[in-house]
């Protein structure tokens, strides 16, 4: 694919304030943040929640304030809502902002695994399959978190089923502590898994980021970035913002001779419905 869509994802549930100073953790943050990436070239932005502790929360008014912000700065930027925000939210918290919001894409993460060696990211058969159904009547895109190969096949499974409809869009998240390490080759196989006509991202945590972030532009992916996965922008020195990762990225597609997508463009690719 010549065009790269560019997902930024601005905060997630872990990183704090003493990790990196510039992590955005309010509404207002969120919004600001989301904006300024926009206007740096990212097509999407995937959104956590953050309580007023700074934890992960799948809160489904800081959800509504913080998408009222960006909507106020008529930013047309894709809005991709997390359903994992938080290991203790319970089913049906994860689900009740997509129907509140309606968002044009959110997470639907295909199976359960180890969590960092500390606890348990569950998304049981039932689950997904209810999960999937939500997705389908609020008319969301599903964007399918990959931890490993696993997590592929069970996709296809419930494609299968006609629970997941096609065309597919795949995010293989690398480096995570339980799942699969961030390698070209694991890069390489998850997406020889996927059928033909899906689309796909790719992104690496921590160290990562940087190998992961050139495969997948040389593979014809598209690329997330952002203090979620990466709260360093080269080694000992932290990021300034998330707009300096998309820069960053910019600059490498168009050294690579590819261009950046618009909202537009991902709309397209992504066959969403804005």
């Amino acid at each position: 694919m010549e065009k790269c869509i560019l997902t930024v994802a601005v905060t997630g549930a872990w990183p704090k304030k003493e990790n990196n100073p510039n992590v955005p953790m309010t509404p207002k943050e969120i919004a600001e943040d989301v904006y300024e990436c926009w206007q740096a070239g990212a097509a999407v932005a995937h959104l956590h929640m953050r309580d007023d502790q700074g934890n992960g929360t799948m809160n489904t008014e800081k959800f509504k304030e913080t998408v009222a912000l960006i909507k106020e700065k008529k930013c047309s930027i894709i809005l991709n809502l997390t359903t994992s925000g938080d290991l203790n939210a319970t089913e049906e918290t994860r689900m009740a902002h997509l129907i509140a919001l309606k968002p044009e894409m959110a997470s639907y993460d295909a199976g359960s695994m180890n969590w960092m060696h500390s606890g348990l990211f569950l998304n049981p058969p039932a689950f997904l399959e209810k999960l999937g159904q939500i997705m389908h009547e609020n008319g969301v895109k599903p964007e399918i978190e990959a931890f490993d190969a696993s997590f592929i096949y069970n996709a296809l499974y419930y494609r299968k089923k006609g629970i997941l409809k096609d065309p597919l869009h795949f995010q293989f998240c690398m480096g995570a502590a339980g799942g699969t390490a961030a390698t070209i080759e694991n890069l390489v196989y998850l997406k020889s898994l996927i059928p033909q006509d899906s689309t796909w991202s790719a992104f690496g945590i921590g160290a990562g980021h940087m190998p992961i972030l050139l495969a997948t532009l040389a593979m014809g992916g598209h690329i997330r970035l952002g203090m979620e996965d990466n709260v360093m922008y080269a080694k000992n020195r932290l990021a300034k913002s998330n707009a300096e990762f998309v820069e960053r990225a910019v600059r490498l597609i168009k050294e690579a001779n590819r261009t950046v997508a618009t909202t537009d463009d991902a709309r397209q690719i992504l066959g969403l419905k804005k």
